[in-house]
């Protein structure tokens, strides 16, 4: 694809068609302007990332060499998690664009219709007459420093943002393509604040005056959404992120359910990132959108202690920058493990302090007591979180939402589980309708266990366990041996 610039200087590319074997993708320029699919060896190619490095770079001086360390912090391994990201993007990509070609009558006709209910003010963003969507949800929930926003960012650095169009086919086709946008949820949760901020992002890449155009200081969000839908499917939106969704609570988080809902009703793509805080919040939602592209979750736990994260220490261990080169073992992997209870982000900050640590004091050597210490001063604040890891225990764990675990449950599972539920309950109601006596196996009632418990003398637990053996009450108890006057005895005098 030839890059070209835009007026207001962003780079965009100008539209190179595919033919692809699949008929319903040649006939819509918005799906074949887009990259190739592409198959699992070409992913892992475009989605790695190695700094540069020689092994010559070791005899240089250590103030060069305490900087090219950095260059850690660019390291980028694709794992099995990441190619499904990628999968989930293109996916979604391409099946949202199926409804939405614009060569299409019946689509044409639809954009001109919402266009004047627009200017009538009579549009409905609940109302979708004679268009059905093909758009869709997706998901990428998991544990803060686990690389969500730069795995997102690697799969989109292959995707242009930007494509310009100019004929296809033999016809004139004057349209720019914003293929995906990328916003960050307002930590006020505030509707109104995305949608300002989805007018302003695409006035910066697009060079356009649609917030000046439409919004002013007075504008309402009930203004705002019918122009947000329609703008999105003028400038064909293929996928809108949003990122930090755990930031969305309170009363405005409904708004923006509801708004995210009817976005994808209208035509348009959504993925959405957040640590576990966020999962609650969007799971009835994701599951009403699902059905339009399949499974569309992916869950980012914290890496365990197997293969995959040992395969992540070896492509990532030949990057030393210290005189003598310390070979990787399964000590070693089991303390780096320790120490960062398998998030991605610990794992390359404590190789990086580690050398650092080793350069700078003149050991000049990587070994597991320096890892330890490291980890020690480096990881304070962490310190609390990753003992609640480590420990397993749900409590601890449940004290910092970003590291709550998800358990994963596959759609097929999922499936079984609710089919094997709804029989039982069929089969229950069967034995009700007919009168029958189901036998239930009685849950075993758990016996307390006893406790010989000695009070000192004069204890008022012993008193009244006393006094319940001689059959008196609390009250009689706690009168007999003073604690209460009896108001008999009391001398009340009456003023004249």
């Amino acid at each position: 694809m030839k890059e070209i610039f835009l007026p207001n200087g962003m780079e965009a590319m100008q539209a190179s068609y595919t033919e692809y074997p699949l008929e319903e993708f040649n006939q819509n320029p918005f799906i074949q302007a887009l990259p190739p699919i592409a198959d699992k060896p070409a992913v892992i190619k475009k989605l790695s990332m190695n700094p540069s490095f020689s092994e010559q770079e070791r005899k240089m001086e250590t103030v060069y060499r305490l900087q090219m360390i950095n260059r850690l912090y660019q390291f980028f391994q694709p794992l099995p998690i990441h190619l499904e990201i990628w999968d989930m993007i293109n996916s979604l990509l391409l099946q949202g664009y199926l409804a939405r070609n614009p060569f299409d009558p019946a689509y044409k006709r639809y954009l001109h219709e919402t266009g004047k209910q627009i200017i009538n003010r009579s549009f409905d963003i609940n109302s979708r007459q004679n268009f059905r969507t093909t758009a869709g949800c997706g998901a990428l929930i998991g544990f803060s420093g686990m690389g969500k926003t730069t795995s997102v960012s690697r799969v989109l650095s292959n995707i242009p943002q930007i494509i310009v169009h100019n004929e296809y086919r033999g016809q004139h086709f004057n349209q720019i393509q914003l293929v995906w946008l990328k916003l960050d949820a307002p930590s006020t949760s505030s509707l109104k604040a995305l949608c300002l901020q989805f007018f302003m992002r695409v006035d910066d890449l697009l060079g356009t005056n649609n917030y000046k155009k439409y919004v002013s200081r007075n504008a309402s969000v009930d203004m705002m959404l019918p122009l947000i839908a329609q703008l999105s499917q003028n400038i064909g939106l293929g996928l809108l992120i949003i990122d930090e969704t755990q930031n969305i609570k309170g009363r405005g988080a409904d708004q923006i359910m509801n708004f995210f809902v009817n976005l994808i009703n209208s035509g348009v793509n959504l993925a959405i990132i957040g640590t576990p805080g966020a999962y609650s919040l969007f799971g009835d939602e994701l599951r009403i959108a699902r059905r339009f592209t399949g499974n569309s979750e992916i869950i980012f736990n914290n890496m365990e202690y197997n293969n995959e994260f040992k395969f992540l220490l070896e492509s990532m261990w030949r990057y030393q920058w210290t005189r003598k080169f310390t070979p990787l073992t399964e000590e070693f992997a089991k303390v780096i493990y320790d120490e960062t209870q398998g998030i991605s982000d610990l794992i390359v900050k404590l190789f990086v302090y580690s050398q650092q640590k080793a350069i700078s004091t003149g050991k000049e050597e990587i070994t597991v007591e320096l890892m330890r210490n490291v980890a020690s001063k480096k990881f304070k604040l962490m310190k609390e979180m990753l003992n609640a890891i480590r420990s397993g225990n749900p409590y601890k764990i449940a004290k910092y939402e970003d590291i709550r675990r998800i358990e994963i449950v596959s759609t097929i599972q999922q499936s079984e589980v609710d089919a094997t539920e709804k029989a039982l309950k069929t089969e229950k109601y069967k034995e009700i309708r007919k009168n029958k006596v189901v036998d239930v196996p009685p849950i075993p009632l758990m016996k307390k266990a006893k406790r010989n418990i000695e009070y000192a003398d004069g204890d008022l637990r012993l008193l009244l366990k006393n006094g319940v053996k001689q059959q008196k009450t609390p009250y009689e108890i706690l009168i007999e041996h003073g604690f209460i006057d009896d108001m008999l005895e009391w001398d009340v005098g009456v003023d004249p």
